[in-house]
């Protein structure tokens, strides 16, 4: 037989030093690894006992509620604030008076206001109320007032050449007095002695 086919079967491992060298590092290697594993895993960021994670601050901060960021709370019983024409334009009418979607006249464009102008105030509020074409009643705001929509068309109207007034708001009627209670009305009633 020839050596080619006898060093074919040899190991890489010759001498005995390599042999002990071989097993030490099978043994050194895993472990090496092992605990660096646990030292990368041990030094992160903890939250729980002992960290910062149960600091007052870091628990009012998780508990805080969702609702409070960027909201105002009103009082329901409260009597309502109303918003006058550009701010009603900018929240509810802009999305479509501004860039002249769907047909709407751009708000400022003369000439698409012309024809619509020439209708009238009465026939414009009138339009903004109820709908017209694409545009639903009160522009899909249903929780602004009537007043409101007046002012809007004429924001909207006077940015476009028209001269209207701005419309007037009446006063709340004042409440009826309360009734005197049924002992009140006796003892007013009674003379003087």
């Amino acid at each position: 037989m020839s050596t080619a086919h006898h060093d074919e079967h040899e190991s890489a491992i010759k001498t005995p030093k390599q042999l002990i060298a071989a097993v030490v590092a099978g043994f050194l290697v895993p472990i090496v690894c092992i605990v660096l594993l646990v030292q990368y895993v041990a030094n992160g960021q903890k939250t729980g006992a002992g960290s910062d994670g149960q600091t007052p601050e870091m628990v009012a901060a998780r508990i805080k509620p969702v609702a409070d960021d960027g909201f105002t709370f009103r009082d329901a019983n409260a009597p309502k604030q109303l918003q006058s024409g550009e701010e009603v334009f900018k929240s509810t009418c802009a999305a479509c008076h501004a860039a002249g979607v769907a047909g709407a006249p751009k708000v400022g464009d003369e000439a698409a206001w012309k024809a619509r102008l020439a209708e009238g105030y009465d026939k414009l509020v009138s339009h903004a109320i109820n709908g017209l074409r694409a545009m639903p009643p009160k522009g899909g705001n249903p929780d602004l007032d009537d007043i409101e929509i007046q002012r809007t068309v004429v924001y909207m109207a006077n940015q476009s050449g028209a001269k209207f007034k701005e419309p007037e708001v009446k006063a709340p009627a004042a409440a009826p007095a309360p009734a005197p209670a049924a002992g009140d009305g006796a003892a007013a009633a009674a003379p003087a002695k």
